[in-house]
């Protein structure tokens, strides 16, 4: 998507504060934290939301969810994270690009 603003960090185009990538995914800090730590993984594809995945994006949520992990390592997460993906705008979704959110660093507030 030509106007996605994820597409364009993922691509290169809008400079980020990477922490991580691979030929998947780009995973950088969040501009607008909501933790010490608040990081943002993208998929370099383009989907606008869990509601468009289908069958052929398995392995990539796989391969998502399996990288998180050695992602929080990095940033030094050893005593835990919180995850988050908000789907649509009524879940609080405010870029239509499918994004995991990875909050820690300290004492997260409760639902």
């Amino acid at each position: 998507m030509n106007d996605c603003i994820f597409c364009k960090i993922a691509g290169g185009t809008i400079p980020s504060d990477r922490v991580y990538e691979d030929e998947q995914v780009v995973v950088f800090k969040d501009i607008y934290p909501k933790a010490p730590v608040h990081l943002l993984m993208v998929p370099r594809q383009h989907i606008e939301s869990l509601n468009e995945l289908m069958p052929a994006h398995d392995g990539l949520m796989t391969h998502m969810l399996r990288s998180l992990p050695e992602v929080a390592r990095r940033a030094g997460l050893t005593d835990g994270y919180r995850t988050i993906i908000n789907t649509g705008r009524g879940g609080g979704q405010e870029v239509l690009h499918l994004h995991l959110h990875i909050l820690g660093g300290g004492r997260l507030p409760g639902f």
